[in-house]
């Protein structure tokens, strides 16, 4: 048995080791502060074994009021998403240190890099909805730097959009707070939500819409149309591996959101069958055909990946709007594959613009015989995210598709509509990432080819996260054991 206070750990020792980054004279070179970063990047994932193998644990941080209290939690939910974000962060720093080389401000970066970890462990282990929200906003603020780290015109716009639109979603998340508040005995996650259906009683339709807006709220973070605008901004001004954790685990904080409010605050009972469930399901399909088809017109190599960013979390929020349990595994899933995947497909789009100082998909012929590693593994991402077994994304979509035939509490033409969506989008995914390999592969450039790969750094994080997307395809029996659990748990 371990102190609930170990809960602290995972929380306060990126930040503890972000501060000495920042005032400590000593560690301003890197021959000092890389091994530190990476050291604690290493100790946080595993501080996190003892919190997986402890029963549910909780810490009460400080109290508002009596009925108030600030609090981390653990439970199964919160476990998944922080293990997927500790570990897909600490590969991430591990490739930041290739990459950053020759950048200026390294100093800052790694500060901020490291106090968002320590933030991202507290918004998974948040116990109630109001702390929940207080970590979700310092994820924001902390990761606007990341954002603007160039100082650039371009990266300073993108920096405040982003904020902007954060801030739009996460005030309705707070109104959302203040307006349920009435209608709850409690704010802590509780499984099948805390609504008292005698205060509800007669006031449905309004907790339904306000409900709806905090969705909208969550959706924001996770690039959900119409507060999608932030996300193809953003990516192509940031360093690729702020781009590649911006996309694979910040807009998971959203996601999860998402799911705390719909599974362990409101109920799926109260929504199964309301306008509540078709308008966001109707919304989510949008999205996901909207973002293929962005990504599939678009030139600009990181600004592709960032719609495709906006399709493909879309698909998650489709399995949590199915709100069946086979729509649900499908979400999980595919949460573990898009982080994998897209981390991978951003670190192998920032080592070929940083190599070759391409960042236009017309300009990328011959890179696959200059840098064949990094094309190879960015080739089989990319089939993982149109969903071709056996790698991950196709058992992910699968399970997504099996829940939206299942459905009955929706009109009967979204059973056939959302699985055709999806079919779509795997088209057009393929129709913009393959491309990108085969004009590699296939399409040699004039002159001598030289080769120019990355150093094993930068390499060896994104053949770690490669293997992992296509080796849980192969074995995903551990995976589907705990999210069939989790999933019957949730719902």
């Amino acid at each position: 048995m371990i102190s609930s206070w170990y809960l602290l750990v995972p929380v306060l020792l990126p930040i503890v080791c972000g501060l000495a980054v920042s005032f400590v004279k000593p560690l301003d070179h890197p021959k000092r502060r890389n091994p530190l970063t990476l050291a604690s990047l290493a100790l946080v994932a595993v501080s996190l074994v003892p919190i997986f193998l402890q029963g549910d644990m909780r810490l009460t941080l400080f109290t508002l009021s009596d009925a108030l209290p600030i609090f981390l939690q653990t439970d199964t939910l919160g476990k998944v998403f922080a293990g997927v974000m500790a570990f897909v962060w600490l590969c991430a720093g591990a490739y930041s240190f290739g990459y950053m080389a020759h950048e200026e401000n390294q100093k800052r970066y790694y500060a901020f890099y490291l106090c968002t970890l320590g933030v991202l462990m507290a918004v998974c282990f948040s116990g109630s909805l109001p702390t929940f929200y207080m970590f979700y906003e310092f994820m924001t603020l902390l990761t606007v730097p990341m954002v603007m780290h160039t100082g650039k015109k371009d990266a300073v716009a993108a920096g405040i959009k982003y904020l902007i639109y954060s801030v739009a979603g996460a005030s309705l998340v707070l109104l959302g707070i203040f307006l349920l508040s009435p209608y709850t005995d409690t704010f802590a996650f509780t499984a099948g939500g805390v609504l008292n259906m005698e205060k509800a009683a007669g006031h449905e339709s309004f907790i339904l819409t306000v409900t709806f807006l905090m969705l909208l709220g969550f959706g924001a973070k996770c690039g959900l149309y119409p507060l999608h605008g932030w996300l193809p901004t953003a990516h192509p001004a940031a360093p690729s591996p702020a781009s590649a954790v911006l996309s694979g685990i910040i807009t998971k904080g959203g996601v999860l959101g998402v799911m705390r409010l719909v599974f362990q605050f409101v109920g799926a009972s109260f929504l199964q069958g309301t306008w509540v469930q078709i308008a966001f399901m109707s919304v989510v399909l949008f999205t996901v055909f909207m973002g293929s088809l962005l990504a599939y017109k678009e030139n600009g190599f990181k600004k592709r990946l960032a719609y495709s960013s906006v399709s493909q979390l879309s698909y998650v929020l489709l399995g949590i709007a199915t709100l069946h349990p086979l729509g649900l595994m499908g979400s999980l899933l595919h949460v573990c594959a898009h982080a994998l995947i897209k981390n991978t497909l951003f670190m192998c789009a920032g080592s070929i613009i940083h190599k070759t100082g391409k960042t236009q998909v017309p300009e990328l012929q011959g890179v696959g015989l200059r840098m064949p590693g990094t094309l190879w593994c960015f080739t089989l991402a990319s089939v993982g995210l149109v969903g071709v077994p056996p790698c991950l994304g196709f058992l992910s979509k699968w399970y997504l598709a099996q829940g939206a035939l299942e459905i009955t509490t929706v009109p009967g033409f979204f059973n056939w509509l959302a699985p055709a969506v999806l079919l779509i989008s795997a088209l057009l995914t393929a129709g913009y990432l393959l491309p990108v390999s085969i004009r590699g592969f296939f399409a040699k450039e004039e002159g001598p080819v030289e080769k120019c790969e990355v150093s094993w750094k930068m390499l060896l994080p994104v053949i770690v996260l490669t293997f992992l997307s296509v080796a849980l395809g192969l074995c995903p029996q551990p995976l589907m054991q705990l999210f069939t659990s989790l999933s019957q748990g949730l719902m």
